[in-house]
């Protein structure tokens, strides 16, 4: 009879190393983007940041390209986490712009927190991608709390697609702006964009009466 607890600690331990490995790929290329930029980045780069064998490396990814799109991923799926404790401690829009922001503008910053320090180009520190599937989610997942968060309110009506773009779009540009400053400013961008977006939106309730 095989030995079934040995083929199971056998697989765990295969695939803890194969996860081990994944990570280490996407902690080096996150490093090597940000201190030298995404086009000047080749798999090389990559491989030379990690431990790893050349081979072991397109065990994983084809492309630079390939470790880029997961890096977006990986970040915009951690980000989720943050957006869910915003959801969970909101009971206003006014609540729920501000620490949206902040809790985008604040995870950033901690994203970018090590090349800062390392003195990486502007242009090559990132933030979160809105182009990809994870992201497209969290755009629907945000639309559905402002919905939620207008319902009853003589906010609603506001068109919430609308809504949803400025309030995504505003956090993408300010917090790239945002990251090219020194100091950060978390709490500086986080009033500007709230006092933008919550302006913004009373000035359509007003033209709207």
């Amino acid at each position: 009879m095989a030995d079934t607890g040995a083929d199971t600690a056998t697989s765990g331990k295969r695939a803890n190393t194969k996860a081990a490995n994944r990570r280490a790929i996407l902690t080096a290329a996150r490093r090597v983007f940000a201190l030298i930029g995404y086009e000047a980045t080749t798999v090389r780069d990559i491989i030379r940041e990690t431990n790893l064998a050349s081979g072991t490396f397109y065990n994983y990814f084809k492309s630079k390209e390939e470790v880029f799109q997961a890096i977006a991923e990986d970040s915009t799926h951690r980000f989720r986490a943050h957006l869910s404790e915003v959801r969970a401690r909101s009971n206003s829009l006014e609540d729920y712009i501000e620490h949206a922001f902040r809790a985008y503008f604040s995870f950033i910053a901690r994203e970018n927190e090590e090349a800062i320090k390392a003195g990486a180009p502007h242009l090559a520190l990132m933030g979160v991608r809105v182009d990809t599937p994870e992201m497209l989610a969290v755009a629907e997942e945000i639309r559905a709390d402002l919905e939620k968060t207008l319902a009853g309110e003589t906010a609603a009506g506001l068109d919430l697609e609308y809504l949803t773009a400025a309030a995504i779009g505003i956090a993408r540009e300010m917090g790239d702006c945002m990251l090219q400053r020194r100091p950060v400013d978390v709490e500086g961008a986080t009033r500007f964009a709230s006092g933008l977006v919550l302006a913004g939106g009373r000035a359509m309730m007003q033209r709207r009466d």
